[in-house]
């Protein structure tokens, strides 16, 4: 924007209003501007190319299933180095959607090409993976360690597995893998919401946890108020699922035999990292309306819940809520992992003790005030202006009914401290929508953040913010590899430092409801220029040291090749 009073370029709002006050008070004459302030995050769906208009299957909201939204995922399926846009969509079922939906019937997901110039090409049918279940989440992963990356889709209904075929194309392999998941649970419809995937054996193959949701009963209305959607303590739950990968690519379900079977379980969604620092991947799976699981391992294979021993399990009232996600990372610099966890009340902030034990600290943090009536869905933990603190985005929307809220832009004070920054993030934050889906990404590659949204309200456009912060902080752009060559390892360890700071991050991209975000890790560096030391703690235990990293730029970096 400028300004003609003296062709200065002003980057935000916030800024603009200051300096209309000094010259006000001091007496000067009145600025005129020539157009509208961008603010931090500018929509550029229209000119990307992006026409994805999300659907639940008909023309009202009348059901958790539509409730529930469809999640984003975001990985470079053909390896080109630009960063590829999966969206996914709901559909028209019979018995469950209206009849006039019968318009929605077979509507697919998109897969969005990034052509590498700012634009995207939607091929999802010449991919092959224009599918059209009613599709929650995606899952990008090499299961197979030939370089190039799989999806796994989880559905209200069959999952599929997409192999890549290395050549744009993908074909499903869903019989072969064994991960279609069973017809039914508890009576009805399975219905999966994620997968989180780690190796559990440490054999080299990654294996997974299936998060499943509830017994959806589309006949059921609520005894005395019929006319309302039923609440989610209303209906059963559905077991949760882990799958150990067996020879040939194969998974093998073995749930109950590690202590994680529970058959009435609400999962809604799941990650995977070392909550207690003894080395071993935890789970953690947040649950709607009951209390939050978190599988600790037990050093003999196996899982021991320990929720609420470990202070995860409910809010600070003391009441499981209806959680979304866990949201990883450290995000008061003391080097442990914390967990945001966004539901429909006004969240939960798990503070890492470093013992084993978690503190909820919501109302400390300031992040009570701002969550409160939001209904929160997707929170994305991503430092947006490269300053070596997690900022937050979530998108909002309450759930029995189709009240849109404004979407929140929070700014880290680098302690662990949050404030609503929505003034200077643009426009998208002036505007109420229902959001859901969300992933943050460095779509153009040029070192910063930027956001992608779905959304259920009947405007139902995806949403894609540039950053345009303009900040001349630094960055780090990582891709990790293992042994294998296996790209997106998920559940490694970094410890950057940069100067007299220090950053400790999880290599974890499913860290949003049903939605999966860039797989390489982003570090924002402030003003230093290098990376002056790298420690990666890898999945297995191994830890390996790098040392003189240059600034502002993407890197692959490969177990084994750095100094033990």
């Amino acid at each position: 924007m400028t300004c003609n009073a003296d062709n200065t370029n002003w980057k935000n709002a916030t800024g603009i209003r200051l300096w209309i006050a000094l010259a006000m008070g001091f007496g000067l004459s009145f600025i005129s501007c020539d157009e509208t302030v961008p603010g931090v995050f500018v929509d550029v769906t229209q000119e990307a190319g992006i026409g994805f208009n999300y659907n639940f299957g008909d023309y009202t909201y009348g059901n958790i299933l539509e409730s529930s939204g469809s999640g984003v995922t975001v990985f470079d399926y053909d390896g080109d180095g630009d960063q590829d846009l999966y969206l996914l969509n709901g559909t028209y079922l019979e018995g469950i959607s209206d009849a006039q939906g019968k318009v929605f019937e077979n509507t697919p997901n998109e897969l969005y090409r990034n052509n590498g110039d700012g634009t995207f090409t939607e091929v999802g049918q010449q991919a092959g993976i224009d599918d059209r279940h009613w599709s929650m989440a995606a899952g990008a992963v090499d299961f197979d360690a030939d370089g190039d990356l799989d999806l796994y889709l989880l559905n209200y209904g069959p999952n599929v597995f997409y192999q890549n075929n290395g050549d744009g194309t993908f074909r499903d392999a869903t019989a072969e893998t064994g991960l279609q998941g069973p017809e039914t649970l508890n009576g009805f419809t399975k219905w999966s919401v994620g997968a989180a995937f780690w190796d559990y054996d440490r054999n080299g193959t990654l294996d997974l946890m299936v998060g499943n949701f509830l017994a959806f009963d589309p006949a059921y209305k609520t005894p005395g108020h019929p006319d309302m959607m039923p609440h989610p303590s209303e209906y059963r739950g559905q077991p949760s699922f882990f799958y150990r990968q067996t020879l040939g690519g194969r998974f093998k379900e073995a749930t109950a035999q590690i202590g994680l079977y529970h058959p009435d379980s609400k999962c809604m969604g799941l990650t995977v990292f070392d909550g207690d620092g003894d080395g071993g991947m935890d789970i953690l799976q947040v649950n709607d309306h009951q209390a939050n699981f978190l599988f600790r391992t037990n050093g003999a294979g196996g899982f021991l819940e320990t929720g609420i021993a470990s202070g995860i399990a409910v809010n600070d009232a003391g009441a499981p809520t209806g959680s979304m996600h866990p949201s990883i990372g450290d995000m008061d610099g003391d080097g442990l992992i914390d967990v945001l966890v966004t539901d429909l009340e006004h969240g939960a902030l798990y503070h890492n003790l470093g013992n084993g034990l978690f503190e909820d600290i919501t109302a400390r943090s300031g992040l009570a005030n701002v969550f409160t009536g939001k209904g929160g869905w997707a929170a994305t933990l991503f430092d947006y202006d490269n300053d070596g603190d997690l900022d937050i985005f979530s998108a909002n929307g309450t759930a029995e009914v189709l009240a849109e809220q404004y979407p929140l832009l929070l700014k880290n004070n680098g302690k662990g401290q949050f404030k609503d920054a929505g003034v200077e993030g643009g426009v998208y934050f002036q505007q109420k929508r229902s959001g859901r889906g969300a992933a943050c990404w460095d779509y153009d590659n040029d070192g910063d953040l930027d956001l992608v949204v779905s959304h259920v309200d009947l405007k139902a456009t995806a949403v894609l913010l540039r950053n345009e912060s303009r900040i001349d902080n630094h960055w780090l752009g990582l891709t990790l590899l293992a042994r294998n060559g296996s790209t997106a390892w998920p559940g490694a360890k970094i410890t950057v430092t940069a100067g007299k700071k220090t950053q400790v991050l999880v290599n974890q991209p499913g860290n949003s409801y049903l939605s999966h975000s860039d797989l390489r890790m982003h570090v924002g560096l402030g003003s230093h220029a290098q990376v002056d030391r790298m420690e990666v703690e890898w999945p297995d235990g191994n830890k390996e040291v790098f040392e003189n990293i240059g600034a502002d730029q993407y890197l692959e970096i490969r177990q084994g090749s750095g100094k033990k």
